[in-house]
This record gives structure tokens, sequence and C-alpha cells, in this order.
């Protein structure tokens, strides 16, 4: 279980680390994306492992990532502009 949390938060660190080098226009300070991942991760990793009742190290990564990279787009801002325009125009 140890090593189950350990594998997940360096997952989610480093999933965290991405999006803020690729999306940093994006994103708010990396103060905040880094613990996002991290506690998404950690999170993904417990409701896996407790879903699937210790099934192995693999599917409990899968479901680290995936909640991760959830939480990590919580955060993002729109790329453009928003445009204006109202229904009655």
């Amino acid at each position: 279980m140890l090593l189950e949390a350990l594998s997940a938060g360096i997952l989610g660190l480093a999933l965290a680390w991405i999006a803020a080098l690729r999306l940093p226009h994006r994103l708010p300070a990396r103060m905040v994306v880094l613990p996002t991942g991290v506690a998404g991760a950690l999170f993904g990793a417990f409701v896996t492992h407790t879903a699937l009742d210790a099934a192995g190290l693999l599917p409990v990564l899968l479901g680290a990532a995936v909640l991760s990279v959830a939480s990590l787009s919580l955060l993002l801002r729109p790329a453009g502009r928003l445009r204006g325009r109202s229904a009655t125009a």
C-alpha cells in the first residue's frame, strides 16, 4: 500500500509538472497546479484500491492517473477570449 501511494504521488507530480510546462497560459500558478495533481492522484489511488480490493499496482496507477488528469482539467481556463454575443442580438 505504501508503494502504491508513493507511486501515485510521483505520478501525479509528474502529470502536473507536464501540464504546467505545456499549458502555462491556461493554468493558474504552479504552486496550485502541482499539489492539485498530487492530491488527485492520491485520491484516485485510494478510490481504485478500495473499489478493486488491492487488484495490483497497475490498475491503481491507472486510476490515479485518471483522477489526477481530471482534477487538473478543472483548473484550465478558456484558451481564447470568450465571445460576448448574446442570443437576442
